[in-house]
């Protein structure tokens, strides 16, 4: 049986682990709330009234994808498809290719992002994997303009960054629905638990302060993963109905 992803791959385990997803889905939370296009979300409504569901649902499509055989993850990358481009056809307009491009790029840099601050540092073998295997997510979604490997995509997604982010009021009610949803001591540990991840200029647009206190409680996390007390932690710092969904998104000898 041929899987989309090999199963040694570094995709794999970086995918395979709850923690490491609740940091791509937390600086995935602040770069989608600043981009351009972010006003599509908000024309189904969706996006607003439930925006850590919707994100969640994003980070679950591609999990899912990364453990499928080849033929179920053609057809998952082919229903999401489908779902913009029926939003697409209510609104009476096209997505904007960048816009595509900008969301795959964010899976990407975070993927690296958030396994390089909870594990290791990635050689550029195993980011070429990574930007690899989300590129064929993107060339069977039939984008353009995708760089062939990892080096020649780092000046693009730097323009990507440069041109595709402001600060509107989207953003600014995206992080309020944060807020609401979370509560304030949870809203505060996502705004420290991004800093640790997003690039510079998403800091800038947000200002956030240089000052990162959860840096500190990473090596002392780490340590919690050993004695197995991982599982405690989440559950103090996740809603109670968020809890099982990241416990299930672990995989165990994928």
């Amino acid at each position: 049986m041929q899987y989309f992803v090999n199963s040694d791959s570094i995709v794999r385990k970086i995918w395979g682990k709850s923690d490491t997803i609740l940091f791509i889905f937390a600086g995935a939370a602040a770069e989608f709330a600043l981009n351009k296009a972010v006003d599509w979300l908000y024309f189904t409504g969706r996006l607003p009234s439930d925006p850590i569901g919707r994100l969640f649902s994003t980070v679950r499509y591609a999990r899912s994808i990364v453990f499928s055989t080849t033929e179920a993850a053609n057809e998952a990358i082919e229903t999401i498809s489908k779902i913009h481009k029926g939003v697409e056809k209510s609104r009476g307009y096209s997505i904007p290719d960048w816009a595509y491009r900008d969301v795959l790029f964010m899976l990407i840099h975070y993927s690296i992002a958030a396994y390089e601050l909870l594990e290791k540092k990635l050689n550029d073998t195993e980011k070429e994997e990574v930007y690899n295997v989300f590129v064929r997510v993107g060339d069977r979604m039939g984008l353009k303009e995708l760089p062939r490997d990892y080096k020649k995509w780092l000046p693009v997604r730097a323009a990507h960054l440069e041109n595709d982010l402001t600060k509107s009021e989207y953003t600014i009610d995206l992080f309020n629905q944060y807020r609401k949803q979370l509560g304030n001591t949870r809203y505060s540990l996502l705004i420290e638990a991004q800093k640790l991840v997003v690039p510079v200029i998403v800091k800038n647009y947000m200002g956030f302060s240089n000052i990162q206190w959860l840096a500190p409680g990473v090596p002392l996390y780490k340590i919690s993963r050993l004695v197995r007390l991982d599982n405690v932690v989440k559950t103090l710092l996740l809603p109670k109905e968020y809890r099982e969904q990241i416990n299930a998104l672990n995989v165990v000898n994928e």
